[in-house]
């Protein structure tokens, strides 16, 4: 009996060396575009919410006016923010020019729309834009001068304890884009993809098989995006169509911040490092 145990364990376990030896070709072969790749996924859903600032100028505008009784000329300060806000950031990281800069407007963007879209008493949108907060401090520590990933074979943000720090705080956040996905239904598919979704977050969050777990989260999200949010099937003239579309793209921002925990790896604060000082 323990003989078998000894085998099934062994058979796991070369099983997960295979899977993070493919993880490290993956990062070998992508290493010159993926960082291009996470930040366009990133800032995918800022750069859609400030086109759609300039198509629906007075949907938002009228919202705004509407929904917190100000006058019409503080709806249209509300839209011109947002939509310059939001798109000349956007220009600015995809240039890596001014990045720090550029986050930290795109911080004051989420913080804003928060509050005046009433985000904070929905939970599920709140816990989306935690995880918009968490690539947004994720592409901060990719932003930083020696912050780079381990593409070039030299262990980075070892002892640097903000970046640490600041690494483990976007890596936790981003995750939780995943809790607003977990359904309780009863059939197996819903089951399966819950219970494996469940086990990859608690090990990026605790950061053991970090690279290996978050790109195999970003697998997971990208097909149930896609087969979750089709905006791209529904008449554009429906309310269905922007509230797909609104979700497609904030979640191809945390599948850009789950490749950033790729690039990256898990930092100092993660059971991964520890077992390196072991």
């Amino acid at each position: 009996m323990n003989i078998n145990i000894s085998v099934s364990e062994r058979k796991q376990q070369e099983l997960i060396n295979k899977a993070e030896d493919f993880v490290d070709t993956v990062l070998k072969y992508s290493k010159n575009y993926l960082p291009t790749i996470a930040r366009l996924c990133m800032i995918s859903t800022f750069l859609e919410d400030g086109i759609r600032m300039w198509f629906q100028w007075s949907e938002q505008r009228e919202y705004i006016s509407y929904s917190w009784s100000v006058p019409v000329f503080f709806g249209t300060l509300f839209v011109i923010f947002n939509l310059i806000g939001q798109l000349a950031p956007c220009f600015l990281i995809l240039l890596r020019k001014q990045v720090n800069i550029a986050v930290y407007v795109l911080f004051g963007i989420v913080c804003l729309q928060t509050v005046a879209y009433k985000i904070l008493w929905d939970f599920r949108f709140l816990l989306r834009n935690f995880s918009l907060a968490g690539g947004l401090i994720l592409l901060l520590v990719e932003n930083k001068p020696d912050a780079k990933s381990l593409f070039a074979g030299v262990p980075t943000l070892g002892d640097n304890k903000p970046k640490n720090y600041m690494q483990f705080a976007g890596r936790i956040l981003v995750i939780f884009m995943f809790l607003t996905l977990i359904r309780l239904d009863v059939s197996v598919l819903h089951i399966i993809v819950d219970i494996v979704g469940t086990a990859l977050i608690i090990l990026v969050a605790v950061g053991f098989k970090t690279r290996l777990s978050a790109l195999t989260l970003v697998f997971i999200l990208t097909v149930l995006n896609f087969f979750a949010n089709p905006f791209w099937t529904v008449d554009s003239n429906k309310p269905l169509h922007d509230f797909l579309k609104y979700d497609f793209f904030q979640t191809m921002s945390v599948i850009g911040g789950l490749l950033f925990v790729v690039a990256l790896g898990p930092g100092g604060v993660s059971l991964d490092e520890h077992k390196k000082r072991w």
